[in-house]
């Protein structure tokens, strides 16, 4: 069994240390109704495949669960096996994630609850927030994180995000309940924007930071990100992933965050290191469907799975998001690239104790 005790400090030194955490994926049967066993069997196999936690109720969730009375059943899941799902490897901490979305009052809503529920923070997305200033923004963040840590959130515009400037972020920073950030605008003049707001703030001690940007993973791990904060200098680091992406071949995953954190704490980066970064984008722009704009970027990574058994189809809640035309070509030819970059060995290991 895992420690999820919202009352000890665990999750928190494993939330900075740097983790993988999957954002969880939504199992459904052919009626896009939850299928509970599968919905079960993909948290244990994050759990089995050494994640430091997961994030649910998040984008790769389907915000769309909210309109289907599904947010507390899909959190209570994940957080039973989080609790007492005994991981290949033994008990560890975990950081537990809820996606936290809508207006103010939804909001603070879905924080009690995934308070009750016992998770550790909030991912808080302000998609639905758009066209607010600043000043209400902030105000929003601050009501949310009176209830519970808040993971703050930028999503990238082509699947709803908000365009989030430096100031916006120095100010969300400086907020104490403010636990970390996940970046994922997918475009490095933005990711700047995040780390600046937290050196000025003052708050690189303090906010872990996460890569979203799954489109640039491994050199995000890799970078040390020197600024200045007036005339002093401010070196920060993107810690662990909080990633889509790793909601598949998260086996692998744990593996490469390994080889990341003992390569930035000894040195120098192996150029082999190094190479991976084009490999996983490679690999992302077949599951996240970049050549149509993200459209089948859930379908994708339901696809890997229902190819390794995890899932029995790709179904979302939305009968019109499905995969791409010339997407499952893709995904075949990424697999067949990168065999070191996928779990199908992993699964098919231990996919009968996970749907047991």
């Amino acid at each position: 069994m895992a420690s999820t005790d919202a009352g000890s400090d665990a999750w928190r030194t494993v939330l900075w240390r740097g983790a993988v955490i999957p954002a969880h994926l939504l199992a459904l049967d052919a009626r896009r109704q939850l299928d509970e066993r599968r919905q079960r069997a993909l948290s244990r196999y994050y759990l089995d495949a050494g994640a430091g936690g997961m994030a649910v109720g998040v984008h790769s969730t389907q915000f769309a669960i909210r309109e289907r009375g599904l947010y507390r059943p899909v959190l209570e899941l994940a957080m039973d096996e989080a609790r007492h799902w005994q991981p290949l490897g033994g008990s560890r901490p975990l950081v537990m994630i809820a996606g936290l979305s809508g207006p103010t009052p939804q909001a603070v809503a879905e924080a009690r609850t995934a308070q009750d529920l016992g998770y550790h923070a909030g991912l808080l997305s302000l998609a639905a927030l758009r066209g607010q200033d600043e000043d209400a923004l902030v105000a929003h963040c601050r009501a949310v994180a009176e209830v519970l840590p808040v993971v703050g959130f930028y999503l990238q515009p082509a699947v709803g995000g908000i365009h989030l400037p430096t100031s916006f972020w120095r100010r969300f920073a400086a907020i104490e309940n403010v636990v970390a950030i996940k970046m994922a605008p997918f475009n490095r003049y933005r990711t700047l924007d995040v780390l600046r707001g937290v050196a000025e703030a003052g708050a690189e001690q303090r906010v872990a930071l996460y890569t979203g940007n799954d489109d640039h993973i491994v050199l995000d791990l890799l970078t040390p990100f020197a600024l200045r904060r007036g005339q002093e200098p401010v070196t920060l680091r993107i810690r662990g992933g909080l990633l889509g992406h790793w909601s598949v071949g998260t086996r692998r995953a744990v593996e490469l965050l390994e080889r990341i954190h003992t390569a930035v704490e000894t040195g120098p980066v192996p150029p082999e290191l190094l190479a991976l970064d084009a490999q996983v984008t490679d690999c992302n722009a077949a599951l996240f469907d970049v050549e149509h704009d993200f459209h089948g970027c859930i379908a994708g990574c339901h696809e890997v799975l229902r190819r390794q058994g995890l899932l029995e189809g790709i179904w979302c809640l939305d009968p019109q998001e499905s995969l791409s035309p010339g997407q499952a070509d893709e995904l075949t030819r990424v697999h067949d690239a990168y065999p070191h970059l996928h779990d199908d060995d992993f699964v098919a290991a231990h996919l009968d104790r996970w749907l047991a």
